[in-house]
């Protein structure tokens, strides 16, 4: 299933500006806006500052300036956070789950369900107000745990819920 495009691996050729196939799953266009009010008021938050102390300094000019820097600056993130919200896919199949990520670096993560130890499905301050989850898996080797933000807390319940099953029933076989 992983493929190699321009010399880097993806999952059936995927790319972060592709859609998705239609058995690769992404995040909740919730976890979008998050980003982006996260993004936003923190340039902003900068912006008003950093005008405010040039302004003091150095002139009304140089405050209006930088402030637009700044606010040029949280754009151009703000188009990086974008991308990265795009490049998390993951699909559920037969023996394990798959999970891509990265942007400028392109993971890929197979979590076999015979080999999760536990799932956990977490919530931070800013998930609860955009009513988001994330799927935390963890395995007994550190560098194969994965995780899934972003997920709309029904879609994130069931897929704890049956990757708990699946890793059960597959971990009894051992």
């Amino acid at each position: 299933m992983v493929t190699m495009t321009d010399g880097m691996a993806v999952p059936n050729g995927i790319r972060a500006t592709d859609p998705p196939e239609p058995d690769w799953h992404v995040p909740s266009v919730g976890l979008w806006h998050m980003r982006r009010a996260q993004v936003s008021v923190v340039t902003l938050v900068l912006a008003g500052l950093t005008g405010l102390s040039f302004g003091i300094k150095h002139g009304d000019l140089a405050g209006v300036i930088s402030s637009l820097v700044v606010v040029a600056l949280g754009l151009a993130f703000l188009w990086f956070v974008f991308r990265r919200y795009r490049a998390w896919t993951y699909q559920e199949r037969h023996e394990d789950l798959v999970v891509a990520r990265g942007v400028m670096v392109r993971r890929l993560s197979v979590v076999p369900y015979g080999r999760m130890q536990f799932v956990e499905l977490t919530a931070g301050p800013f998930e609860r107000m955009f009513k988001l989850s994330t799927v935390k898996l963890h395995t007994a080797a550190a560098a194969s745990d994965a995780r899934i933000p972003g997920l709309e807390r029904r879609e994130a319940t069931r897929l704890r819920d049956r990757l708990t099953e699946l890793g059960e029933s597959r971990a009894a076989g051992l």
